[in-house]
């Protein structure tokens, strides 16, 4: 498919985002590609290992292209978002199992989806314009595609305050909260990529001394409030307006699902656990969230001013977090 190129160079299986004019977006047939090539190459002899890059410098994956599930939820077809996300997870969970190497290179934007298939890869090497950040809170849906699990293990309340803020971390943030493993300067980017293709060794990746990390040094304790009040609260008695902004922007039920679901990762086994957690809160989010509303204001109309109207109560958090009985994350197919 155009949308991603897939192709065996030498040693190497080779995926490359090719939707520059759409900041590399990844759709649900993108997201089954992926998982496809992987499955071939899983026992292919000549493939040792996985180069994931992508065409155009603004962009690794900016995102998932959601408008199908968008235009299907709006007409009250639940079926298309479900479908979506439940395959997107399964390929999340494919590469970061995978039993070989993938090295992702990922530049200018990583958000959502794109941290689903960079950020779970086992070399992720980011460079100068790199941009990572999990920005579901402002369209109605919350930090998914394994999202939690890496927000979850971030380190101290770092966990939260990206989740609920939607900060873009560069580089050195990426690599200290456990975004990325590797700076590498983006020009040598091309040459590092024809050595893996020609070695099939990983030791070609090398190392650079890894840039500063502002977040190392930034005082978060606020967000280790109970609830999202809680923390609002706290910066409000602090004066962080910087932080507090992005809180009343975004959705109140997003937040607070974001909240329970980054501090329930913190105990899960798996990033299957997380991603099994996320889908329950996804499958309904074209019914039961403010995810419609979401998409329009940001992605539709563009009018950047949402109407949050969802129920942000513990009892609607709980509602939509709840297990999805047959409809249950099922493992199976993704062996």
């Amino acid at each position: 498919m155009n949308d991603m190129i897939i192709r065996k160079d030498r040693r190497a299986g080779r995926l490359t985002f090719n939707r520059p004019q759409a900041l590399n977006a990844l759709s649900h047939e993108m997201a089954l590609a992926i998982d496809a090539a992987l499955r071939e190459w899983r026992d292919d002899p000549e493939v040792a290992l996985v180069i994931i890059d992508a065409e155009g410098e603004r962009a690794f994956c900016s995102g998932g292209d959601i408008a199908a599930v968008y235009r299907a939820g709006l007409a009250g077809d639940h079926r298309v978002g479900r479908k979506f996300f439940r395959d997107e997870y399964i390929m999340n969970a494919r590469i970061a199992e995978y039993p070989k190497p993938i090295v992702a290179f990922m530049q200018g934007f990583v958000m959502g989806g794109g941290v689903g298939v960079g950020g779970h890869a086992s070399h992720r090497i980011v460079g100068d314009t790199t941009q990572i950040a999990m920005p579901e809170c402002g369209i109605g849906l919350i930090p998914d595609v394994g999202g939690s699990w890496l927000l979850g293990h971030a380190p101290g309340r770092c966990g939260e305050y990206l989740g609920l803020t939607a900060a873009r971390m560069g580089a050195g943030d990426a690599i200290f909260t456990g975004f990325a493993d590797s700076y590498i300067p983006e020009a040598e980017w091309p040459a590092l990529i024809e050595r893996l293709a020609e070695s099939g060794d990983v030791t070609a990746i090398g190392a650079h001394p890894a840039p500063e990390a502002p977040l190392a040094t930034v005082d978060l304790s606020a967000f280790a409030g109970e609830t999202v009040a809680e923390i609002v609260a706290a910066l409000e008695t602090a004066g962080n307006e910087a932080a507090l902004k992005p809180l009343r922007r975004n959705s109140p039920l997003s937040m607070a699902a974001t909240l329970a679901l980054v501090r329930a990762a913190r105990k899960d086994a798996t990033l299957r656990d997380s991603l099994a957690r996320e889908l329950r809160f996804t499958a309904r989010a074209t019914a039961g969230s403010d995810f419609l509303e979401g998409v329009r204001a940001q992605i539709i109309d563009k009018d950047r001013n949402p109407r949050w109207s969802a129920d942000a109560s513990p009892a609607h958090v709980a509602e939509m977090l709840a297990p999805l009985g047959a409809d249950e994350l099922i493992w199976e197919e993704s062996k």
